[in-house]
């Protein structure tokens, strides 16, 4: 009995971890390579307020970018499904460094304003959408190179890592893109965006992971699964619950930045969204940890109540002592939801349909943060700080809804779903 032990335990530790079959290279440009889209949203504002003197300008072409990822996102992805993440990606680095220069240009030219936003779509439009990319690709690599008793935690652990690596990047991003502004010019970070777009999502577009096509797909790239079945509501409901959490980001820094410009330190508001997003990004690290007897629906209803829980408290909120209290609480809920939300998507991919699906996910997000960002900075402008802080327990309400929702449709334990490519 010892000696099976033994030798069982010693096949453990040969067995390749998915960071050896992807290779470190992979996951440092990967990381890399979100910094771009990450600065593109408040780069254009910072460069449109600066150089047409217009906050509401700004604030409508931040949302022409979401605009066009929303838009195009999913058929971007459903292209990578179809030819390959390689050459979609390859055009699309071009495609996006060049869209980022013309804006720049036509932004301080003497275009109208309705070009600004035409623009703006096309950044959105042209948006390398790497880390739902980047998700697809190793759910792909689990589901055909990794025993299939560990492929549920591997996913969930990847899952994990790139939700956090989402996080982090959203946080340094606009902090790059304000260091960028103020040491050169505010056209600066969008010309730096360009030139990562180019160089960094380039060399993930030609990292070897890049060739490797899902195995459910024929030679012609057809996938086995038909298109309808992206539209089944087990899979709309993880849809639903991420936009959900797309608005509640959207809405809280809008809301946030409100309360504390009513403080007199607007500027401030990004150092207390820190707080949410360090304590996220953490507990989103620390969901691969979690026993697998805490199943998925269940982690969406947990999480998602403790992040409503958090919202429910702006209602009290006096102080900015008292608001980092409450977003830490948010902060406990946001990162395991989110992480949760992407394992559902990878489990109910489609056959041959999994990068179609993450941007989907990830389209999601952005529709959501930039229909949240216009919509509560209306509100607070016309209406008060206090009526925007109602929009953050809306949006965590939807996404504690959809966990609800997808409680029933679950009738199948969720980890123990097959990895499907």
């Amino acid at each position: 009995m010892t000696h099976v032990s033994t030798h069982a335990s010693e096949e453990q530790l040969h067995e390749p971890s998915l960071l050896r079959i992807a290779g470190f290279p992979y996951f440092l440009i990967a990381f890399i390579a979100r910094l771009p889209f990450a600065m593109m949203v408040v780069g254009v504002l910072t460069v449109v307020v600066a150089a047409r003197g217009s906050l509401s300008l700004g604030g409508l072409t931040s949302a022409a970018v979401g605009l066009g990822t929303a838009c195009f996102g999913p058929l971007l992805g459903a292209a990578a499904d179809r030819f390959g993440q390689r050459a979609v990606l390859v055009v699309l680095a071009l495609a996006n460094g060049a869209m980022l220069l013309l804006f720049t240009l036509v932004v301080y030219g003497t275009a109208p304003d309705g070009f600004v936003l035409l623009a703006a779509v096309g950044i959105g439009a042209t948006a390398p959408q790497v880390a739902p990319l980047s998700r697809s690709r190793l759910v792909t690599i689990i589901g055909e190179r990794m025993p299939e008793s560990r492929r549920a935690r591997t996913v969930s652990g990847t899952m994990a890592y790139e939700s956090a690596a989402d996080e982090t990047v959203f946080v340094f991003g606009p902090f790059l893109v304000g260091i960028l502004a103020s040491a050169i010019a505010p056209w600066a970070p969008l010309v730096g965006a360009a030139a990562l777009t180019v160089l960094f999502v380039g060399a993930f577009a030609l990292h070897p992971s890049g060739r490797h096509v899902s195995a459910d797909r024929d030679a012609a790239g057809r996938a086995p699964s038909a298109v309808s079945d992206l539209f089944r509501p087990q899979l709309l409901i993880v849809v639903l619950g991420i936009l959900g959490v797309g608005i509640f980001f959207g809405t809280m820094l809008t809301s946030l930045t409100s309360f504390m410009a009513d403080r007199g330190a607007a500027e401030q508001a990004g150092l207390l969204y820190g707080v949410m997003g360090v304590g996220s990004a953490a507990l989103a690290l620390g969901v691969a940890w979690l026993p697998a007897a805490f199943s998925l629906r269940a982690r969406w209803l947990v999480f998602s109540g403790i992040l409503l829980a958090g919202t429910l408290l702006l209602g009290f909120v006096d102080s900015p002592a008292t608001m980092m209290v409450a977003l830490g609480i948010m902060g406990i809920g946001i990162g395991p939801t989110l992480v949760t939300q992407y394992s559902f998507g990878a489990a109910r991919s489609p056959r041959g349909r999994s990068a179609t699906v993450m941007t989907m996910l990830g389209s999601g997000v952005v529709v959501g943060q930039s229909l949240g960002a216009a919509v509560a900075g209306e509100i607070a402008e016309s209406v008060g700080t206090s009526a925007a802080l109602v929009l953050p327990m809306v949006a965590a309400a939807i996404a504690f809804a959809a966990g609800v929702a997808n409680w029933f449709l679950s009738r199948e334990h969720p980890r123990q779903a097959s990895v499907k490519g």
